[in-house]
C-alpha cells in the first residue's frame, strides 16, 4: 500500500510531540510504516518510532527525531509550503527517511538491512531515543535526519556544554561597597565572554566558541542572597569538553559553585566515504548540485558518533534557519526531491 507523502507528513505534524510526549506520533508513524510494507514497525521502550526493511548484510541506520520544541505553528498548506511545528525540525527529514526506504527495490533490500529510528527527546539534553538504540544496532552507515536542504550533506556539528553557576551569601545594606550575588555572577559571565571572544579571533563560524545566557535569577530567602545563572557553550572540534571545563573552572572564583551537564562532543566526518559518494550521486541524479555543510548547533549525531565509528552524515530537506520559529514550513518540491535523492543514494550504496 502506498501513502501520499504530503498527507502522511501532514498527519505527523498535526500530532503534538513536545519532548517527552512523543508516543502518539510514534504510533502514527509506526502504523504508516506498516502500511508502506515495512517488515517490522513498532514503538520501542523509549517511545521511538522504529521500522526495519531488507535482509542484506549491509546495515544502514536512518535516525531522525520526532520530538519538537514547544510552540504551536498551525498546520496548513499554503501553495507549495507546508507549515507546522516539526515540518523542518525534524519530522520532515524523518518522514523523508521513512518514504525513501519504503521505495527501495527488492534487489536493493537483498543487499541492505535498513533500520529507521524516529528518536525521542532530541530537543532536550537527555537525547533519550538516540541513547536507547546505540547499543542495540550495529550499523555500517548512518544518516541523521536534520534539515540541510535536499542538496546539502552535513558532515559535522559543534559540541555543547551546559553550565549552571550559583552564588549564595548573606544580605547586606545596599550602601555597602560590595557586589551582591547577582553582580558576582555577572562579572563571571563577562569574563567568560571575553575568553570566548579571544578564542574566536581569526576563526570562521564553525571554529568559534559560541555562548548563550539561558536563565538568570536571584532570590532572598531568610536574609540570604541566592543567585543562579545558566548558560551554554557551543564547542568547535578544536576545543574538547574537558578543555572547556578547565577554562571555565580557572576563570571562576572559589566562591562560585559550578555544575556541568549536557556534555556533547563535537563531531566532523570525512568528505570522501562510500556514504558521501552515494549521496552526491543521488542528489545529482535528482537534478541537484551537492554541497557539504557544517552546523554550529548539535544533533543526535553528537550522541551516537562516539559509539558508531562508521561513515555518518546528516541529511534532510528544509531550511534550518526556520528551526523553532513561528514561520516553520517545508517546501513540498524540496521534500519530494529529498525522498528521490535519498532513495537513489541508498540504491547506490547497495552496489
Amino acid at each position: 500500500m502506498s501513502l501520499d507523502p504530503v498527507d502522511f507528513l501532514r498527519g505527523a505534524l498535526e500530532i503534538p510531540s513536545f519532548s517527552g510526549q512523543e508516543r502518539a506520533v510514534a504510533q502514527y508513524l509506526a502504523e504508516g510504516m506498516k502500511k508502506l510494507g515495512y517488515a517490522r514497525a513498532w514503538v520501542d521502550e523509549a517511545d521511538n518510532a522504529r521500522g526495519q526493511l531488507g535482509t542484506g548484510p549491509v546495515q544502514v541506520v536512518l535516525l531522525g527525531h520526532i520530538d519538537t520544541v514547544p510552540g504551536v505553528v498551525p498546520v496548513r498548506l499554503e501553495g507549495e509550503k507546508l507549515f507546522g511545528r516539526g515540518s523542518v525540525d525534524a519530522k520532515g527529514p524523518f518522514v523523508t527517511f521513512v518514504l525513501a526506504a519504503a521505495g527501495l527495490s527488492p534487489e536493493v533490500l537483498q543487499k541492505l538491512t535498513v533500520h529507521v529510528v524516529g528518536a525521542t527527546e532530541e530537543e532536550v539534553p537527555s537525547s533519550k531515543g538516540a541513547r536507547y538504540v546505540v547499543d542495540k544496532l550495529k550499523p555500517d552507515y548512518v544518516l541523521i535526519g536534520e534539515p540541510s536542504s535536499w542538496q546539502g550533506i552535513t558532515l559535522g556539528y559543534k559540541g555543547r556544554l551546559l553550565v549552571r553557576v550559583r552564588r549564595e551569601k548573606d544580605n547586606f545594606h545596599s550602601a555597602h561597597h560590595e557586589p551582591n550575588a547577582a553582580e558576582e555572577l555577572i562579572s563571571y559571565f563577562v569574563s567568560i565572554k571575553a575568553w570566548a571572544e579571544a578564542m574566536n579571533t581569526g576563526q570562521g563560524p564553525f571554529n568559534q566558541v559560541q555562548y548563550n545566557l539561558r536563565d538568570f535569577k536571584i532570590e532572598h530567602p531568610d536574609n540570604r542572597q541566592q543567585a543562579e545563572m545558566k548558560f551554554d557553550l557551543r564547542l568547535p572540534p578544536r576545543l574538547s569538553v574537558e578543555e572547556a571545563i578547565r577554562h571555565l573552572t580557572a576563570y571562576a572564583p572559589p566562591i562560585l559553585d559550578l555544575d556541568f551537564s549536557g556534555r556533547e562532543v563535537p563531531y566532523v566526518g570525512p568528505k570522501d566515504t562510500p556514504l558521501t559518494r552515494a549521496l552526491r550521486l543521488g542528489i545529482r541524479q535528482a537534478g541537484g548540485e551537492p554541497v557539504f555543510k557544517y552546523k554550529t548547533g548539535t544533533s543526535d549525531m553528537n550522541i551516537v558518533a562516539p559509539h558508531w565509528k562508521v561513515p555518518m552524515v546528516a541529511y534532510g530537506p528544509g531550511d534550518s534557519t526556520l528551526d523553532h520559529t513561528p514561520n516553520e514550513h517545508l517546501e513540498i518540491p524540496e521534500f519530494l526531491k529529498a525522498i528521490e535523492a535519498l532513495r537513489a543514494a541508498l540504491t547506490r550504496l547497495a552496489k
